[in-house]
């Protein structure tokens, strides 16, 4: 077990506290849901954001900085939103508000003179305004539309100044917002890949095995008479870290697979590897997955096993081996 200093161990409690302090601000948060008045004023946000043609996010400083993420966030599950610098807005930015939009304002205070500044623009383009407020007994909670309380009872900062309780649950409170959203707009995985397509993400919810695999003569494989010598020559020279052990090498009807990790044992537990056949080493009826499955699924399968395994062999209909799949084709894939 490692030994801390005295400091060490005093900023290793100060940084457990800061992370409870958080969790127990969000928990909070979650709490609210069960009361009428919070409860009926998300909906009502949800309502106006569902309708909305651009979401348009405004804050300052760190509550900038969550509604840029925030913003973004809606922007990758099916909204169109921006967000926009309050001080910009205001010297033209302001321009790009439409009605039909719905203004996102951010602020721990309630008493941010940007965004009190920015209202009469809004309202003149009738454009509802929701705020996100830690004090909704505030000018902008009296001014606002809609108002969702993201207040807490006090920072984890060992001074009580610097954002991060409230950062930490405005921001969740804008996830829950982009949630509900997905979920009330029956938002899919295809939806989801359709913008991330250049990220792994994507690539996952839209290629298929069949675009990454290995086939053909690239395959590594030995019929299941072949000894564990011709195995391993195969492995070798395919350099897939398997060999699929099938029935002839005609019809590629799959026994079983050996992994690298099947040959590790093989070679710790055998005096003499010469009377081994691929049958001896092999592991039969092996996990395997279609062509047409999608990559996320095939990585799932990888990783759902208390062992993770990283190759797959690919099996049509007729149960042939058609392909080899390592997690490495599906990282490089994504790239």
């Amino acid at each position: 077990m490692t030994t801390f200093s005295m400091t060490t161990n005093i900023l290793l409690h100060e940084a457990q506290r800061i992370v409870k302090d958080e969790q127990q601000a969000l928990m909070s948060l979650a709490e609210r849901f069960d009361e009428e008045r919070f409860a009926d004023a998300f909906a009502k946000a949800l309502d106006l954001l569902a309708a909305a043609q651009t979401i348009l996010v405004f804050g300052i400083g760190k509550s900038g900085i969550v509604g840029q993420k925030i913003a973004a966030t809606l922007t990758s599950t099916g909204s169109r939103a921006i967000s926009v610098h309050p001080v910009e807005a205001l010297h033209g930015d302001i321009g790009i508000a439409r009605t039909g939009d719905v203004a996102l304002l951010l602020s721990k205070s309630g008493t941010t003179a940007e965004l009190l500044a920015l209202l009469p623009s809004l309202t003149v383009r009738a454009v509802p305004t929701i705020g996100l407020l830690g004090a909704v007994d505030s000018p902008l909670g009296a001014l606002c539309d809609c108002v969702l309380d993201v207040s807490v009872r006090e920072e984890a900062c060992p001074l009580g100044l610097a954002p991060m309780s409230s950062t930490t649950v405005a921001m969740a409170l804008g996830d829950a917002l982009a949630g509900a959203l997905m979920k009330q707009r029956g938002f899919r995985a295809e939806d989801f890949a359709s913008v991330h397509a250049a990220g792994q993400l994507g690539k996952n919810l839209t290629l298929r095995v069949a675009d990454v695999m290995h086939t053909g003569t690239a395959i590594p494989a030995v019929a299941e008479g072949a000894s564990f010598r011709e195995a391993l020559m195969e492995n070798s020279r395919k350099g897939l870290g398997c060999v699929c052990v099938v029935q002839n090498l005609d019809s590629m009807r799959l026994v079983g697979i050996i992994t690298d990790g099947d040959i590790r044992r093989a070679l710790e537990h055998s005096d003499d590897i010469r009377t081994l056949s691929a049958e001896h080493v092999m592991t039969r009826s092996p996990l395997a997955i279609s062509p047409d499955a999608l990559l996320g699924a095939a990585l799932a399968e990888m990783e759902r096993r208390d062992r993770q395994i990283s190759v797959l062999p690919i099996l049509d209909a007729e149960k042939r081996c058609v392909g080899v799949l390592r997690v490495h084709d599906i990282v490089r894939a994504g790239l």
